[in-house]
């Protein structure tokens, strides 16, 4: 495949979003920013990244559920530093709010050692919550303030709009839209937030990321291709495609129906039926 893949992909929204995320960002103390833990790399947004300079931050790895256990161990090690803070979640199944809490007053002690130096009553942290679309933004809000006030759906782009949510008298939330940056220079960024399922799939090469998907399956879980599909694996990730359509039986005039065969597999690989798997490692960013 070629460096870039030339994908542009900046709705109208996004751009509006960005300018509402930094003039609101004088207004929280903290970040919350939300990755996907099967890519924790490639789910930052550089973008955010920017505006968040000089700003506390938990970074939280969700749907850790679907990812390798061992390699969560190590992501976290390496993102968290004197300023980050690193939690791995299962959003809907961990007590989210007991940990979202805890972890946000200690990100924040020293503001509260501030406040009580100064014999004022601590207030609550205002956190700002951030990611790339399809990360669990609004589910996590909804898990923390216990009731349905962020909408949520398993597709890019469903919060558009800023909105304050009152927790309780130790932490506030700030929703923010997802946003993805307007160009993906790093061919591999972009083939990962497609294989999750980041990027629409109607404006993407799927086969492509079918191709890299069974690549990266093929090198690190050949074990979870063969039990699943009960094959063997072949020589290129193609003639191993081709056999789990053979398999099932995906013919469309005694020839294997490819769009038939690519929209099975990467619904299979992104469903909690597959193993567990983390698309890139510790390894592959240093």
């Amino acid at each position: 495949m070629s460096e870039k893949l030339n994908i542009h992909w900046f709705p109208g929204h996004m751009t509006k979003a960005r300018r509402q995320m930094e003039s609101s960002l004088k207004l929280v103390d903290c970040v919350i920013e939300l990755r996907d833990a099967r890519i924790p790399y490639s789910s930052e947004n550089p973008m955010l990244k920017q505006l968040m300079n000089h700003k506390k931050r938990l970074i939280v790895l969700t749907k850790k559920d679907l990812a390798n256990k061992e390699d969560t161990k190590l992501w976290v090690k390496r993102l968290t530093n004197d300023d980050t803070m690193v939690v791995a979640l299962n959003v809907l199944q961990d007590n989210t709010k007991a940990i979202i809490k805890e972890s946000v007053v200690q990100l924040m002690q020293p503001l509260i050692d501030r406040q009580i130096r100064k014999k004022m009553k601590p207030r609550a942290i205002r956190c700002m919550v951030v990611g790339i679309p399809n990360v669990g933004k609004s589910t996590l809000i909804n898990q923390i303030a216990k009731k349905k006030i962020a909408q949520t759906g398993n597709m890019p782009g469903v919060t558009k709009a800023l909105q304050w949510v009152k927790v309780d008298n130790v932490i506030e939330l700030l929703d923010t839209p997802g946003v993805l940056w307007p160009k993906f220079d790093d061919a591999k960024v972009a083939l990962n937030l497609a294989i999750i399922g980041s990027i629409k799939d109607a404006i993407i090469p799927l086969n492509e990321i079918a191709l890299k998907a069974m690549d990266h399956l093929i090198q690190y879980y050949p074990e979870a291709i063969s039990s699943f599909y009960n094959i063997e694996i072949q020589s290129t990730a193609w003639e191993t495609l081709l056999l789990i359509g053979k398999k099932r039986g995906y013919y469309l005039n005694q020839e294997i129906d490819e769009k038939r065969l690519i929209d099975a597999f990467m619904k299979d690989i992104r469903s909690e039926k597959f193993t567990a798997i983390t698309w890139e490692k510790v390894s592959d960013v240093e």
